[in-house]
């Protein structure tokens, strides 16, 4: 069975780091391709990137711990577990940030020329204020639902980006790791889609906005609002608009996946495990089984101990 291993050679605060500058950066590079117009640019985009922000730091704390629970002593973990893992990693991190994501989702669909909403805070306190508290979380459960398959198509591609370049995977290049990403996303894309489509119509419902917030459909619930799409528009209409949302998914994870590898080789080369910020190549003499506190603590006691030049080729390396 395939296996993924934990990475301890960065900090916490350096994965929060990576994941967050990547997230930030590859969110408002493709912000145009989702926008119509060029006012409609980054219409949405700045409450995005508020969002990752908690949304990074809390999948990670929790994926962390889940695959904590599920090593075994050799510090590998299933790829079915790995796959769970992220998926409860993913609710877990939407449940924090989801009224943030309503909120992205009523500034982006509302009408530019007659705002019903006007900034982050005035949309989070509208909604709050007119339709209640569950108004912010409605169309949750399809993020649970949505965050397994979208987990399965990711790891689906990663377990096997190994026997597509036919190399390993520290040896892949940014242009493979943009690649890698654009794959990733495309496969977990369309698996997920059914659930995204219907949460975006529950998230831009309401009575108390002109024509119930603009969607095509007018529902009860969740499962109404699958019967109402099949019934009037056919099971395939559940995944109308994959093609633009791909265009627009595929470069953003792409980007985003290559971003977090380039500034993860900055960190793992100033924690000193890898030769150079530009290569994956590792530094000789290191162990890289040892995590940044543990290494940091080796390299203070050999320089304690004043290793000469000739007593050992591993006293060299600091």
């Amino acid at each position: 069975m395939a296996s993924v291993t934990k990475d301890n050679r960065l900090t916490s605060s350096q994965s929060f780091m990576c994941v967050g500058f990547a997230g930030i950066f590859s969110k408002t590079v493709t912000s145009p391709l989702e926008n119509e117009g060029l006012r409609g640019f980054w219409k949405g985009n700045l409450v995005s990137c508020l969002r990752l922000f908690p949304y990074t730091a809390v999948h990670l704390t929790t994926y962390k711990k889940i695959v904590h629970l599920h090593m075994d002593e050799l510090g590998f973990i299933s790829q079915w577990r790995a796959i769970l893992a992220g998926g409860l990693a993913g609710v877990a991190a939407a449940l924090v940030t989801y009224p943030l994501e309503v909120a992205e989702t009523r500034l982006i669909v509302q009408n530019c020329r007659e705002p019903t909403y006007i900034g982050v805070i005035h949309t989070l306190s509208k909604i709050y204020r007119n339709e209640g508290l569950l108004a912010l979380y409605r169309g949750f459960s399809l993020t649970f639902l949505g965050a397994f398959p979208f987990s399965i198509g990711c790891y689906a591609v990663y377990m096997n980006l190994d026997k597509l370049w036919q190399e390993p995977p520290f040896r892949f290049t940014p242009l493979q790791n943009f690649i890698n990403g654009c794959l990733a996303a495309g496969v977990a894309q369309t698996l997920s889609y059914p659930f995204e489509t219907v949460k975006r119509k529950m998230q831009a419902q309401s009575a108390c906005l002109p024509h119930l917030g603009g969607v095509d459909v007018h529902f009860n619930g969740m499962i109404d609002c699958f019967k109402q799409v099949v019934r009037n528009k056919g099971v395939l209409s559940l995944w109308n608009g994959l093609t633009a949302n791909t265009i627009k998914i595929v470069p953003y994870f792409g980007l985003l996946f290559s971003c977090f590898e380039m500034c993860k080789q900055v960190f793992l080369y100033r924690n000193g495990y890898i030769i150079s910020p530009l290569s994956y190549k590792p530094a000789p003499g290191v162990d890289q089984s040892l995590g940044p506190n543990e290494l940091e603590e080796l390299k203070r006691y050999l320089k304690k101990r004043n290793f000469g030049s000739g007593e050992s080729s591993f006293g060299n390396r600091w």
